[in-house]
Order: C-alpha cells, then sequence, then structure tokens
C-alpha cells in the first residue's frame, strides 16, 4: 500500500517568477531556520518523557538486540513510523518490524515515511517496488517537494540544478518541508531511523532514543550499535531486497546528483556530497 501525498502550489516567487534565493538557510544541519511552516507541530507528542526517563531507556536498551528494541518500541510508543531512504539499515529495519508484525498480527502496522526528493537514483524506486512485492502489508507514505512532481516542475518553479545554486535552499525544499509536514499530517509522536554509530561524524555518540526537541517527537535509532558489516550480514542471511547501486561501490545512496561511489578505507557516508563542505544529520 503506498500513499502519495498531493503537492500543494502556494510558493513565494520573485517577479521573474523564480523562488527568491537570497538570505535562504535551510536549517538542514543546524536545525534552525527562519522558513518554518506556519503550522507548528509542537503540539504533536501523544506523550512526554523526560530526561531522565530517555537516559534510564537508553541504559535499559543499549545490549539489547536492534529486534528486541523494537519490540520494546512498538509497545511504548504511540503514533510510531519509520522515516527510511531504502538504504540498508532501514531496509534491515523494516524486515525485522515485518517479522515482529508476524508475531502479533492485530497490533498495528510501523508504516514508512520516504520523502521524493525527485532526484532519486531510478534504482532507488526500482528498489521501492520490489519491497512493496515482498512486505505488501507495510503502508509507504511518500512526501514529495511541496507544489511539485516532476524535477522539471521543481525547476519552473525555482530554476535549474537548485542543488548546486542554493543548496541549502535545496535541503529544505526537498527534505526537510516534507519531513516537517510528514510529521504533522500523519501526527508523528515516535518516529525509526537508520542511524548507527559506525557511519561517524555527528552520529558517532547517538543514543537509542532521543527527543527532537525543535519538533517535540521522539527519535529512535535501533541500530545505533551496530556495524555497516552486521547490518549487511543481516541483509544477506534474510535475503532482504536493496538497492543494485550498492554492488556497484555505492554504501549510503542518496540523491544521483550529490551521490557517489566511495573508495577503500573510505567512510561509509564519504559518498555523500563528495568533495563539499556539506553534512547532513
Amino acid at each position: 500500500m503506498t500513499t502519495v501525498t498531493e503537492p500543494r502550489h502556494s510558493q513565494t516567487a520573485s517577479q521573474d517568477g523564480k523562488f527568491d534565493h537570497s538570505g535562504f538557510d535551510s536549517g538542514y544541519t543546524s536545525g534552525q531556520s527562519d522558513y518554518s511552516p506556519s503550522s507548528s507541530t509542537t503540539s504533536l507528542p501523544l506523550m512526554s518523557l523526560t530526561k531522565a526517563h530517555i537516559e534510564h531507556l537508553n541504559e535499559q536498551l543499549e545490549p539489547l538486540h536492534p529486534m528486541d528494541i523494537l519490540r520494546f518500541c512498538k509497545i511504548m510508543f504511540p503514533n510510531l513510523y519509520q522515516s527510511t531512504a531504502f538504504g540498508l539499515t532501514g531496509l534491515a529495519t523494516m524486515d525485522m518490524l515485518s517479522k515482529i508484525q508476524e508475531e502479533n498480527p492485530e497490533s498495528r502496522t510501523v508504516d514508512l515515511i520516504f520523502l521524493d526528493t525527485l532526484y532519486h537514483f531510478q534504482e532507488t524506486h526500482d528498489l521501492i517496488d520490489r519491497v512493496r512485492a515482498r512486505y505488501p502489508n507495510v503502508p509507504v507514505h511518500i512526501f514529495k517537494p511541496d507544489g511539485a512532481d516532476t524535477p522539471e516542475q521543481l525547476e519552473d518553479l525555482y530554476g535549474k540544478e537548485l542543488y548546486n545554486t542554493a543548496p541549502e535552499m535545496y535541503d529544505w525544499i526537498a527534505k526537510v518541508e516534507p519531513l516537517q509536514r510528514a510529521y504533522d499530517e500523519l501526527k508523528v509522536a515516535a518516529v525509526i531511523n537508520g542511524r548507527r554509530r559506525s557511519q561517524g561524524a555527528a552520529r558517532g555518540s547517538i543514543p537509542i532514543i532521543e527527543l527532537d526537541e525543535e519538533r517535540n517527537i521522539i527519535k529512535i535509532n535501533p541500530m545505533a550499535a551496530w556495524s555497516f558489516k552486521q547490518v549487511s550480514d543481516y541483509i544477506k542471511e534474510n535475503d532482504v531486497p536493496y538497492n543494485v547501486l550498492l554492488d556497484r561501490g555505492y554504501k549510503s545512496v542518496g540523491d544521483w546528483h550529490s551521490t557517489s561511489p566511495v573508495g577503500e578505507g573510505e567512510d561509509e557516508r564519504a559518498g555523500r556530497w563528495k568533495g563539499q563542505q556539506k553534512t547532513e544529520d
């Protein structure tokens, strides 16, 4: 089952019909922005946890297998979703959740949230089709940039190669705003993602459970302690569909314009925005 949100067509444009790029800061890396949508997500949470409670949960969950962490989270958190770009970690998580669902078929499924930036590889879209066939009972909610269904429509609004001319603005339009819209429309209280400590940089010390104070939701990193090899082994052992680009030297797959294969010994995410002073949380 796939749900695609219809794009809205209210945009702020300059006199020449293009969006004004000046002074734009997406907040994608900083977590702050002056361009937040008018509908605040501060009222979303269906539960409240103190910092002491979160610390206690992390102490208890740290030694557990990711599947046990996911079992706990399915019981603990209402309005639980998984946000994924269909990378290896997200796919392994999805497979584990499907197995947990089989243990209790009457329980609520954990739906997927996918941000279609309009610039994903065709191989990624092919993978989504294979995932739908393999996991037909897992709903996929697809969110696109507001006001655009195709790259051409996005370029009509903001100009060509926005990802090069105004990368922070591109991040906001293609990733940040659609994600905030997803959280708002789906009333997300807690979200599972595929971040791992072995991915390095800002992810090197992530806890299993954390509070996204800006959006006021619980973020869950069930694979935080796993290595790339552990995830890859799980995918192979359980015959989980994966992106064929991984067989061509890619380890982390994003947009086609900012993703490249990684060399021997390079970090897992070294192929993302290669050669540019840019990071993603």
